[in-house]
């Protein structure tokens, strides 16, 4: 009798044939919700911006309409050699420098210290970050107050230890010590929250370990908080250099870039040839100028970012 064997025969798998892409039914209800966003993120955003850089080749102004005679490279000449846009810049630049260490610092210190508080860690919490949700028109209303002369609190303050009070937004070397004292009170509690997060991210374990070590809270601070929150920390220096450099609201609220100019920053410098000189190119060369700049500090942060992630 004779038996037939089933064939052994392998079938050779066939690639399936990739033709056009197609999108996914779910992504479908994602592109819907996104597409209001990104409608006006360009009509108001993008589109303005790719504007004012066609603008700063021409002679623009708001006087007549159209974008003018072609300058091509001069509106960036003059902007360059403009010992107005420079010392513009370097109000911008020193005022970045005395905010952005005691608002990193401090946001730190008083992370810690919510985070450590136990049961008023809710109402720290809610004093801390309660000045940040202030618009700058109230915030600079309420430093105005503080700041007015023989009649704030600030005067009252000096004057307890028998100190003249300065005139806080009239004179040169005090407005913009001024300026950046209501800030950081001010944008102190985004820097909060954001320590805040990253220490909720530490492990608990950690600080265990340390304490039956006889480590000290002052030595598990160093040791332990300040090294893992090395990435919270370089993302809060470069947001808050960048938040700095495009200062605006509460200098034209307060001081409009007074006294004698010693208060005007660089986006008031843009704003002010725009509409009172009427030159909208010279300014569109301007902010590209400044744009350039703040490109520049983000290019830092992501490369110091990605070397981290690396290590």
């Amino acid at each position: 009798m004779t038996t037939t064997l089933p064939s052994t025969t392998t079938a050779t798998p066939v690639a399936p044939t990739r033709g056009p892409s197609r999108m996914r039914p779910d992504g479908r209800p994602a592109v819907g919700f996104l597409a209001p966003f990104l409608i006006l993120y360009v009509l108001f955003v993008i589109g303005p911006a790719l504007y004012g850089l066609l603008m700063s080749f021409f002679d623009a102004s708001l006087v007549r309409g159209g974008l003018g005679p072609f300058a091509g490279l001069a509106n960036y000449g003059e902007v360059l050699t403009s010992s107005a846009f420079w010392a513009a810049m370097w109000h911008t630049v020193w005022f970045t420098v005395l905010t952005t260490p005691p608002l990193v610092v401090l946001g730190f210190v008083l992370a810690l210290l919510a985070e450590r508080a136990g049961r008023a860690r809710w109402f720290l919490r809610l004093a801390f970050f309660a000045p940040y949700i202030l618009p700058s028109a109230v915030m600079a209303l309420i430093w105005m107050w503080i700041y007015t002369p023989e009649l704030g609190l600030g005067a009252a303050a000096v004057s307890t230890f028998g100190l003249e009070p300065p005139s806080w937004l009239g004179d040169p070397d005090w407005a913009m010590v001024s300026l950046a004292i209501a800030t950081v009170w001010w944008t102190l509690g985004f820097n909060f929250v954001l320590y805040l997060a990253g220490l909720q991210e530490v492990p608990r374990e950690l600080y265990e370990s340390a304490a039956l070590d006889g480590a000290t809270p002052w030595q598990q601070t160093l040791r332990i908080t300040v090294p893992l929150l090395a990435r919270t920390t370089t993302l809060v220096v470069v947001l808050q250099v960048i938040a700095s450099l495009k200062v605006f609201d509460q200098m034209y609220i307060m001081t409009s870039g007074g006294p004698n100019g010693s208060t005007r920053p660089a986006l008031e410098y843009v704003y002010d040839v725009a509409f009172t000189d009427y030159r909208i190119g010279y300014a569109g060369a301007a902010s590209t100028v400044y744009f350039v700049l703040i490109l520049a500090v983000s290019a830092i942060w992501y490369l110091r970012t990605r070397r981290q992630q690396e290590v």
